[in-house]
């Protein structure tokens, strides 16, 4: 048995503290400044947290390593099996061109680029964030907006700041059930409490990018639209997370902020010259497209959503849940400072009601009502394992770090000391998430890395934990247009070759502002003015 320490310096919280951050100071420190691949800096850093916490916590190294183990696994299942079948769809309808058709069904909605911005890269962005995620919306969406007609720069910045909202939710839901994972909190909780912060953002987001777009005047023109697309991706985002299932609030909230946004197109608005010269807003030459084909292009996305809502019928789901596989982990018998046994000691293996199995029966409907023949089909899903082979090295080793700081008890202690913050930590905590994603590019790898040490910190200051694990999420969607990882792929997107800088620069203003809302609302809501809104 092994028991964890809170203080193994010394006997000096402080200096435990310190130590026990190396393991992310080394992956922040290689990723911000030394800048190598992320996969090195991941690997790099589950090597310092085992030393850490061998050497320094005294874990056994068999039970270090199981829980280095443990963490990769859960990475690759179900973390990347959700990635690796939601991309396999996208590159499904690239193979067939029906994205292509999409993309055109897109720009024939209006032909005002202020629209279109708000249809592409808020909308549709936030579908593609809930099938994909990773910089896949960042990437897609920026090649999309230049092909409608935008500069390569207007593209590449308003595909990153859209990418906020819909984070904490993409990826079929990754990143609050990996934070429900990592915390030991109910998924349904942890779903709820972030879907009560981030609908708040998408009220600001629409708003922003017809700014982008077109200053001043693209707000006062299309604000009605733009608050309206907001509007109802928040009321369905918020509903979703709280009542159905996160793996669907992107998915919903996307189709929502859509279809809002077209009833309200009753008359096209006209954009003079001034201001958005730059922009083409032709799409005479554009080929038409058959309904068949226009009906085709949306089919992958209509199918995943009748999938995952039937996977929500209670007879339904009891029978996939009946095909999960939970068991002692190996190796492990690990207890907190109390003596009580952690929850780690276990493992559940959800092989059929599962975000990745059901996206992979979606992707196999989606292969028969694309015509796509089985082999074509077979053969890309290995390329698309392929294309993410370094994504997946990446997210396996944040977490086995992660794994091997929770189970060892540098987490504990770094919670425990950073709740000496007292009434700050409200504000902070949204912060701690929007550095972890500034630096990993990912809301999974900052919950897996900082949701327990929320958890840990709510506790000792007597904050309910699912606020401040929430607001690690909620705080890291903030993170992602800064983050190395995507201002790069936005760069190659959009052709701009090393103007990772430049774009820097003009999204991190936006990017701390929407920062400072998110403290502000978590502080309301660990008081008695919003306090209504924790469940």
């Amino acid at each position: 048995m092994f028991t964890q320490q809170l203080a193994p310096v010394a006997g000096s919280l402080g200096w435990s503290a310190l130590v026990a951050t190396l393991p992310l100071l080394t992956v922040f420190v290689l990723l911000g400044v030394v800048r190598t691949k992320a996969w090195v800096a991941a690997l790099t850093g589950l090597g310092v947290a085992l030393v850490v916490g061998i050497s320094i916590y005294g874990m056994p190294v068999g039970q270090a390593l199981s829980g280095a183990v443990q963490g990769a696994v859960f990475g690759l299942f179900p973390i990347m099996w959700i990635v690796v079948n939601a991309l396999w769809i996208y590159r499904m309808t690239v193979y067939t061109r029906h994205f292509d058709v999409l993309r055109r069904s897109f720009g024939q909605v209006s032909a005002d680029p202020r629209i279109q911005g708000l249809i592409v890269a808020f909308c549709f962005g936030a579908l593609m964030e809930a099938l994909a995620g990773f910089g896949a919306p960042v990437a897609i969406c920026s090649v999309m907006l230049v092909a409608l007609g935008f500069t390569p720069v207007r593209a590449a910045v308003v595909s990153l700041v859209a990418n906020t909202a819909p984070v904490a939710f993409g990826a079929m839901g990754t990143p609050v059930i990996t934070l429900a994972q990592v915390t030991g909190l109910p998924l349904d909780v942890v779903s709820s409490m972030v879907g009560r912060q981030t609908p708040i953002l998408a009220l600001f987001v629409p708003l922003i990018l017809v700014a982008i777009i077109d200053g001043r005047r693209g707000v006062r023109e299309t604000w009605v639209q733009a608050l309206v697309c907001g509007v109802a991706f928040a009321i369905a985002q918020f509903a979703i997370s709280n009542y159905v299932a996160p793996e669907l609030a992107d998915i919903g909230a996307s189709l929502a902020g859509a279809g809002a946004l077209v009833l309200t197109l009753r008359t096209r608005v006209r954009v003079g010259s001034a201001g958005t010269s730059d922009v083409d807003t032709r799409v005479d030459s554009q080929p038409s497209d058959s309904r068949e084909d226009v009906f085709k292009a949306y089919a992958p996305y209509g199918v995943i959503i009748v999938i995952f809502a039937l996977g929500q019928v209670p007879f339904i789901k009891s029978l996939l849940t009946k095909a999960t596989w939970t068991f002692h982990w190996p190796f492990l018998d690990v207890h907190g400072s109390n003596g009580k046994a952690v929850s780690g000691n276990t493992f559940s293996l959800p092989l059929l009601n599962t975000g990745g199995t059901l996206v992979l029966i979606a992707g196999i409907i989606t292969a028969a009502v694309l015509a796509l023949p089985w082999r074509v089909a077979i053969a890309e899903w290995g390329r698309t394992v392929y294309e993410l082979r370094f994504a997946i090295l990446t997210v396996t080793g944040v977490l086995a770090l992660a794994y091997v700081m929770n189970l060892s008890g540098q987490t504990t202690t770094i919670g425990n000391f950073v709740a000496g913050a007292g009434a700050l930590l409200a504000f902070f905590s949204p912060v701690l998430g929007w550095f972890g994603v500034a630096v990993s590019g990912s809301d999974t790898s900052a919950n897996a890395l900082f949701g327990a040490l929320q958890v840990t910190a709510a506790g000792k200051t007597g904050l309910p934990p699912d606020l401040l694990a929430a607001a690690n999420s909620s705080g890291g969607v903030l993170g992602k247009m800064i983050s190395p990882q995507n201002l790069t792929i936005a760069c190659v997107a959009a052709q701009l070759p090393g103007q990772e800088g430049m774009l820097l620069r003009k999204v991190l203003p936006w990017s701390a502002g929407l920062l400072l809302v998110m403290c502000v609302l978590v502080v309301l809501q660990s008081t008695a003015i919003l306090g209504w809104m924790v469940p």
